[in-house]
């Protein structure tokens, strides 16, 4: 009988498990690490011939050193970014691959969720009536029928948003560096976007280029209205001049799932600690801003779709030597 492939699993919560172990083939052994994969804990990667990421986990050329030292065979990012991972390092040392989706529509559906959560007041609302509070003074909302949409990066995520608005009337502009051939897509310059659009949803990979792309040049040129919906990385956005324009009533409001500094916050329970973070706490604090904690992929069909592929790229790795969803580095 042939030894079991050893691997692990970092950075996992119960609901990661589920599918996992659902989908787990006989020849594999899982192990789970509540624990991100970083520099100091690097070592509990020993043992082992595969290696399973999440978003936060932190592949640097510390880590990469250890993985190599410890044997590793394979980086199997169960994500679709890998931002995280320092790819230039990493390159002729140990193969990677990814999962380079899971659910677009998850991601799409959880953008306009918060859109609408945040337009119409539901969360305010719903804390309101649990109160017996049934007043309607500050819930008013606008209709998004005849509104303008911004969409920046139109991948399967972004095209996806791009039809949902449409369903509810709004027009929509496009921005991306390599746009599609779809001729039904309006595409202009990133500064008409910025200055036309009511809504502007960021659905782009984070790279040097989109880095801190809405700062506080880029904020200048919104309207003093917009709102502004990020479900791909946190560090497309600066923080700080985010709140800023905020606080000084220069944006209408911000839906965010993801935060440039969420690493040990997000994911995690933190209601009884002080949050060493100022700029987060002055976001959570204000009325015109919904933050959910990196949960836009959290759906049963993502999470089976995670799993699946996941194992998938193990598998074909160890019978084939091949990778269909390798990052190439």
């Amino acid at each position: 009988m042939k030894d079991k492939i050893k691997i692990a699993v970092f950075d996992t919560k119960n609901y990661d498990r589920t599918y996992f172990d659902k989908l787990c083939p006989d020849n594999f052994e899982l192990t789970y690490f509540e624990h991100k994969l970083n520099k100091g804990t690097v070592d509990s990667t020993k043992g082992f011939d595969v290696v399973v990421p999440f978003v936060n986990d932190d592949l640097d050329k510390q880590v990469i050193d250890g993985l190599v030292n410890n044997k590793i065979k394979l980086i199997a990012m169960r994500c679709s970014g890998y931002n995280n991972v320092d790819l230039r390092y990493l390159k002729d040392k140990l193969k990677i691959a990814r999962v380079p989706w899971y659910s677009p529509y998850a991601v799409a559906e959880h953008a306009i969720a918060m859109l609408l959560c945040l337009n119409r007041r539901i969360h305010r609302a719903f804390i309101r009536t649990r109160d017996h509070n049934f007043s309607l003074d500050g819930l008013t909302g606008w209709d998004l029928y005849g509104k303008t949409a911004g969409v920046i990066g139109t991948g399967k995520i972004g095209r996806i948003f791009i039809d949902i608005c449409r369903g509810f009337g709004m027009e929509v502009l496009a921005y991306d560096p390599f746009p599609v051939d779809d001729p039904s897509i309006n595409y202009v310059e990133l500064d008409e976007l910025l200055e036309k659009s009511d809504v502007i949803s960021l659905h782009c990979p984070l790279t040097e280029n989109t880095n801190r792309m809405i700062n506080k040049d880029t904020i200048k040129k919104m309207k003093d209205t917009v709102t502004v919906i990020n479900t791909s990385r946190g560090a497309l956005i600066d923080s700080k001049a985010l709140l800023e324009a905020l606080v000084e009533k220069r944006i209408g409001a911000a839906a965010l799932d993801v935060y440039e500094e969420e690493v040990d916050i997000f994911f995690e329970d933190c209601s009884e600690e002080i949050i060493d973070d100022e700029i987060l706490t002055r976001l959570v604090s204000l009325p015109n801003v919904i933050i959910t904690s990196h949960q836009a992929f959290l759906t049963k069909e993502a999470l089976e779709n995670i799993a699946k592929v996941t194992l998938g790229n193990i598998k074909e790795f160890f019978e084939t030597n091949k990778l269909t969803n390798e990052i190439v580095q």
